[in-house]
């Protein structure tokens, strides 16, 4: 892995937030690849729970100041950065006023979800490939965490398809079975075909539950990676019958090794 460069997209990372599946394995498979020489870049959203304080995010005004198109609609990108304590890991975070101001991750104090979740994904997406732009940092491996990260693989593939600097970027996502109940806003598919991506790349997203928003990250990446023991029948079917790599779930302590393996045979052999 000496000097690869992998950007890591995720939904959840720890210290951040509270320790899941998502967030502990959005924090070890970035000190891995850091270990063994890699370089990482860390994008999360800026959730209004998170403690910026005492996380000491700052603004990086250089990054600040674009604004993404959702639906029609001007949305300004704020980019916040923070750096991990004891792992030299820098984390960047997406942030916008409507968005994720509120004070919770994914759902209110009565754990209903928000509405504009799908639109909080999209902005999220295009909010980190903007700023990885212009970071001018290509990457040679993106990994995919956690369902509010799931349309970065469509948009990477489909919206920015002709830029250069992700021409040799290689997809891979991570699936979990920490997911979402219901489906998000039915007005999703209408909102990505404003940014003119054709209906094939987001049939499923008809009816935008879990499993079928994972679907279209899973179908536009290079490879996929099983993060959870036990994921749904519907999304092991759909894996099976897609002709790609497949890590299967691994165990704490094996996962530094075939994690590495995994990442140098089928992503970077070529």
């Amino acid at each position: 892995m000496k000097d690869k460069r992998v950007l890591y997209v995720s939904s959840e990372v720890i210290p951040y937030l509270p320790e899941t599946e998502i967030s502990s394995m959005s924090f070890e498979a970035p000190r891995m690849v850091n270990k063994n020489g890699g370089q990482i870049r860390i994008f999360m959203p800026r959730y209004g729970n998170i403690n910026e304080r005492r996380h000491q995010l700052h603004e990086v005004i250089r990054l600040s100041g674009m604004n993404m198109v959702i639906n029609d609609l001007d949305m300004p990108l704020i980019i916040k950065v923070a750096s991990i304590p004891k792992e030299r890991m820098q984390v960047y975070f997406i942030d916008n006023e409507d968005y994720f101001k509120r004070k919770a991750t994914y759902a209110d104090e009565d754990g209903n979800y928000f509405p504009d979740n799908d639109e909080r994904a999209i902005f999220f997406a295009k909010g980190v490939i903007e700023t990885v732009k212009k970071l001018n940092w290509a990457p040679d491996i993106i990994h995919v965490h956690g369902w509010l990260a799931s349309f970065l693989p469509l948009y990477l593939r489909n919206y920015y398809g002709n830029e250069p600097l992700f021409e040799n970027s290689k997809i891979v996502t991570s699936v979990y079975n920490q997911g979402f109940s219901n489906t998000l806003n039915h007005d999703v598919g209408d909102k990505i075909r404003f940014d003119a991506i054709d209906d094939d790349a987001i049939k499923e997203l008809d009816e935008p539950t879990y499993e079928n928003v994972m679907k279209v990250a899973i179908n536009n990446s290079d490879a996929v990676i099983i993060g959870s023991k036990d994921i749904s029948d519907e999304l092991v079917k759909h894996i099976d019958g897609l002709d790609i790599p497949v890590l299967p779930y691994q165990e704490m302590e094996d996962m530094e090794r075939e994690y590495i393996e995994f990442y140098e045979s089928k992503l970077l052999a070529e």
